[in-house]
């Protein structure tokens, strides 16, 4: 039997070895809670200060600039709403995003018409791209926060975002960006990019689940979601998860050590899979090519199909991939971020996200694109196939 098929590296990582072995000290003997005074405790802070320090570098920032998170879904909502709620009282109340961000932007967005402020989303073209046009049309004074996705997690188009930064702070409003996606992918640096905000998680580059970061631009104005502790100066009280900020950061350097070589590994064997899915599926549709894209995202429909059946029938033939976002509970519908790119429901509903990175191999992207056109005629002849005929997946 052929070896499984990871082709879902956007929904989550394996945990690196050296990101293990750097955090399991911090499980047992270095146990301490770094606000203790005492040894253990003492030893705990100087881990976690040296965490904070090591993470700053990479992207490119203050260490008072970082801030540890669960992950990117609270670093999102920290951003959007820690900036809304600060600057309403000075006639700060609307808030611009696009219709293709992550859903815990997304929904930020829509607390703050909850809590009495206004939405503003911008156009997308059909490529995928930010209409530049329209979103500087709603950038005005009464702009508290603004919020693009540098890398979609959907299609992987890139945008342009120190230009979008640039727009949103000659009127004053504080711009955010989701990176989940981006960091270790593009280039990234708090010194010469104006983002004021900065959203990663850990477990999209080899860092465990529930650890993720914020950076915040010295002198942004934002509102802690929690309190009741004095901990990362007040913006995120409660006790310090050592090991996983540890991990974090050893991830981080990770990545971005390996980021060439990796990036120039994973274009090939993206270029390999759109290749061969064009060649065995001529009438493939793959999202998002007139935009720069990421190298590690491919998003394709094959019509005639639709995305449930397929990723139970790859499933079952040992390969992994989704319909978009992981962050769904499971469920299987048509993409949002499809849906603003113009796609047709039938193509939309038809989508498939093969996402690649460290497991992804010459030989996993020639099985899948095997399997997958297997599929798709297999899929496409029980359509047009006589009710009473059987066809075998």
């Amino acid at each position: 039997m052929s070896a499984p098929v990871y082709l879902d590296h956007a929904a989550t990582t394996p945990v690196r070895d050296e990101v293990m072995a750097a955090m399991v000290p911090f499980f047992g003997p270095r146990f301490g809670n770094p606000s203790s005074v005492h040894r253990w405790g003492r030893e705990a802070r100087v881990a976690l200060d040296d965490a904070r320090e090591r993470l700053a570098a990479c992207l490119g920032a203050h260490p008072d600039e970082v801030c540890f998170t669960s992950g990117g879904t609270e670093g999102d909502n920290f951003a959007v709403l820690g900036v809304y709620r600060t600057l309403k009282a000075q006639g700060r109340t609307a808030a611009v995003s696009t219709p293709i961000e992550h859903k815990a932007v997304l929904a930020a967005v829509h607390q703050v018409v909850h809590e009495g402020g206004e939405e503003r989303l911008v156009r997308v073209h059909g490529s995928g791209l930010v209409d530049a046009d329209h979103f500087a049309t709603l950038l005005d004074e009464r702009v508290a926060v603004a919020s693009v996705m540098w890398v979609n997690n959907e299609v992987g188009v890139i945008q342009d975002i120190p230009a979008l930064a640039a727009q949103a702070k000659a009127v004053g409003a504080v711009f955010h960006t989701d990176g989940v996606q981006a960091f270790g992918k593009v280039t990234v640096d708090a010194r010469t990019q104006p983002f004021d905000l900065l959203t990663i998680s850990g477990h999209k580059i080899g860092a465990p689940k529930g650890i993720g970061a914020l950076f915040i631009r010295r002198d942004t104005p934002l509102e802690p979601m929690f309190h009741g502790g004095s901990q990362d100066r007040g913006r995120r009280p409660g006790t310090e998860n050592v090991a996983f900020a540890i991990g974090l950061a050893t991830a981080a350097e990770l990545v971005l050590a390996e980021h060439d070589a990796e990036q120039t590994r994973l274009l090939a064997l993206r270029t390999a899979l759109e290749a061969g899915l064009r060649e065995r599926i001529p009438d493939v549709v793959i999202h998002g090519v007139e935009a720069p894209r990421a190298a590690h995202v491919v998003n394709v429909s094959v019509p005639g199909t639709n995305s449930e059946s397929m990723l139970m029938a790859l499933d079952l033939r040992g390969i992994a991939c989704s319909a978009g976002s992981a962050c769904q509970s499971g469920s299987v519908s048509a993409s949002h971020v499809l849906s603003a790119m113009g796609v047709t429901p039938e193509l939309a509903n038809a989508a498939l996200r093969l996402s690649l990175g460290g497991l992804s191999t010459p030989e996993c992207v020639a099985r899948t694109v095997d399997v997958l056109a297997t599929l798709a005629d297999k899929a496409r002849g029980v359509r047009n196939a006589p009710v009473y005929e059987t066809v075998e997946f």
